[in-house]
């Protein structure tokens, strides 16, 4: 790369060249964060201020994609319209936080598409690669949009000829040329390097993606749309809402039971990413050991683990599975576990069962984990913040993966 003066009104150039000295052509890409974005803004950490910044990152990546009639928009796919509807399954590839937001994705193209899709981490996927071609639409998922464990097995799937969708939250990013399609997060940057309004804004665009390419494919009923376009609008207050009670007492939470010797985290249908997620965050930022599986497994195993020094958290959310999500919910209390559980407002039933209870607005069953995550995200940081640990650079960790 050579800098040198234009000659032009004193402005700068910059040239672009190979190992071999010949120019290359880039596409100048014009980044629209402001600098104060990049700054805490009177919070102790970039993490609890990326946390509080959720309701806002949900409100950009929705503008745009809901139209005021509750219509689910998607410009990005223009043009698409005949590979989707010629698709046969879906592949989405991931990487950590970034592979249980698109367990949400999967969830909602079943649903709706009635296709078989599957989450694979990329750090697998080229090694046993499924069966791939021109019918299989591979989604990659990653919020720098230049993890090395994405990127590899997007490449391969454009040899094998699969059309593909990127979904990331950096303009410019290596994942946007291997694509056919970019949705981007629209989530602003995020500086600590535990994912967290990105992992909601990922959750919540790649619902929108699912919605959109069934309405490509004529398989999204209106009322279902239309249903969805209404809960989307009311996500970013519901969101704060959620924040807003999570505030008042996590703290005291986190004090609580900061010194158990693990944590279970359980959760079915839209809340197992979530329960996986959670898990994730604690591990992250507090070193604590914390597993996250189906509710339904643990009597397959983990529950050896449950007593009174390991606590059970739920997510025990509004949902067609909740009453199964309760019976898993006994069995931990019966092994003295405490039981902490995440719960939609209005849940009279829920105090029966849990030792605490985490509360978060009612919502659309699919978009539930975006509200889910949110109390556990608070809990993480407490956690972390009474254990003294750097919460925004946890040990070992880095933001960006770019090494196999």
């Amino acid at each position: 790369m050579e800098i040198g003066d234009s000659g032009q009104n004193g402005r700068r150039r910059v040239v672009i060249t190979g190992v071999d000295g010949v120019v290359r052509d880039r596409t100048v890409t014009v980044i629209d964060w402001s600098p104060e974005a990049a700054e805490k803004g009177g919070y102790e950490t970039f993490m609890l201020k990326e946390i509080h910044e959720q309701p806002e990152a949900l409100a950009q990546s929705i503008a745009g994609r809901v139209g005021r009639d509750d219509r689910i928009l998607a410009a990005e796919l223009d043009g698409l319209e005949a590979t989707l509807r010629a698709i046969t399954r879906v592949e989405l590839v991931a990487c950590g936080t970034a592979s249980y937001a698109a367990m949400a994705g999967a969830a909602a193209l079943e649903a709706w598409t009635g296709l078989p899709a599957r989450v694979t981490v990329g750090s697998e996927f080229r090694y046993a690669p499924p069966p791939l071609d021109g019918t299989t639409l591979v989604i990659a998922v990653t919020q720098s949009g230049e993890t090395a464990d994405t990127i590899a097995p997007t490449r391969l799937a454009r040899e094998r000829g699969c059309p593909i969708i990127a979904v990331t939250n950096t303009v410019g990013s290596a994942i946007t040329r291997e694509a056919d399609a970019v949705m981007f997060l629209q989530a602003g940057p995020e500086i600590a390097v535990a994912a967290s309004k990105t992992f909601v804004t990922q959750m919540t665009t790649l619902i929108i993606l699912a919605a959109a390419i069934a309405k490509i494919r004529g398989t999204l009923p209106d009322e279902a749309e239309r249903e969805l376009g209404a809960a989307l609008r009311a996500l970013p207050a519901a969101a704060a809402r959620a924040i807003e009670a999570a505030d008042a007492g996590s703290a005291d939470l986190a004090r609580r039971y900061v010194n158990s010797r693990g944590f279970m985290f359980v959760g079915r249908g839209p809340g197992y990413a979530v329960a996986l997620e959670g898990a994730l965050k604690l591990k992250e930022v507090s070193y604590v050991h914390a597993e996250g599986y189906a509710a339904g497994e643990l009597k397959h195993g983990p529950i050896s683990l449950l007593d009174a020094e390991c606590p059970l958290v739920a997510v025990a959310t509004r949902s067609s599975v909740y009453d199964k999500l309760i019976s898993n919910v006994m069995e931990g209390r019966a092994r003295d576990a405490r039981i902490i559980a995440v719960a939609t407002e209005g849940d009279e039933a829920i105090g029966r069962y849990a030792d605490d209870v985490c509360w978060v607005p009612d919502t659309h069953e699919l978009l539930s984990g975006v509200l889910a995550i949110i109390p556990l995200q608070l809990f993480a940081y407490h956690v972390a913040a009474a254990r003294g640990t750097d919460v925004d650079q946890p040990r070992n960790l880095a933001k960006s993966v770019t090494v196999e």
